[in-house]
């Protein structure tokens, strides 16, 4: 009987991922263990961290398509039942959650500082979102809001919300990003006039709007970088 055929629990025991994490520390683990760990057993016929590397191989190990699994997705792996995929699920948004909540009072230079606060929170999301970042007049990151939810190939901005939130935070200026679940690069003709909506808008109120970023899973646009902010 080979070492995967065995019960975790008559495993020897730095090879057991618990005990391994205390003894080795978090790096020493695997995806496959640490998926093991948040699920808690397995089945009579795997073992969890057999159950892990099952739900791995089916993203072909990719941890972002793994982060787009539902609790739907993950209850169809034998084994799994709506408890430990709510679990994974809570693990995989807390730990998008933190590059957020670390880089909130860091300042803006550049667009890649927008998409690498923004990004580990819109990258990955199956629905359109669209957020606002508020800024000083420093550029430092004062608050970020969702402003709505939507589908897969649209949401609404609503113009009095934005601006709203914007002078509640007492902004200088604010920085739109929504996402395309599509994969669509490039904004679409509403994007387009909704930038420019804003913008006018914001002149009216003193609330500069900075620039626009498009999220996909493989990169981003910004409205500046591009020089199509009106």
């Amino acid at each position: 009987m080979t070492l995967l055929h065995k019960s975790i629990k008559n495993w020897a025991k730095d090879d057991r991922p618990r005990e391994k994490l205390v003894l080795k520390g978090r790096e020493s683990l695997s995806d496959a263990e640490l998926i093991a760990i948040i699920l808690g057993s397995g089945t009579r016929t795997k073992s969890a961290v057999e159950l892990g590397r099952e739900v791995l191989d089916s993203v072909n190990n990719d941890l972002n398509k793994l982060s787009q699994l539902s609790v739907k997705d993950l209850c169809k792996f034998k084994g799994i039942g709506p408890a430990k995929a709510i679990s994974i699920v809570s693990a995989i948004e807390l730990s998008r959650r933190r590059p957020i909540e670390k880089g909130e009072k860091s300042k803006i230079t550049c667009s890649r500082d927008i998409y690498n606060l923004m990004s580990p929170m819109l990258k990955d999301a199956q629905y359109e979102q669209f957020w606002i970042i508020c800024l000083s007049r420093a550029n430092v990151v004062l608050a970020k809001h969702k402003i709505s939810d939507g589908g897969r190939e649209g949401t609404v901005a609503d113009s009095k919300r934005i601006f709203k939130i914007a002078l509640e935070e007492i902004s200088s200026g604010i920085i739109l990003c929504h996402n395309h679940p599509s994969g669509q690069m490039k904004p679409s003709q509403a994007d387009v006039n909704l930038t420019k909506k804003l913008v006018e808008a914001g002149k009216v109120l003193d609330v500069t709007v900075l620039d626009h970023l498009i999220f996909t899973n493989s990169g981003y646009y910004s409205f500046a970088d591009e020089g199509k902010m009106p």
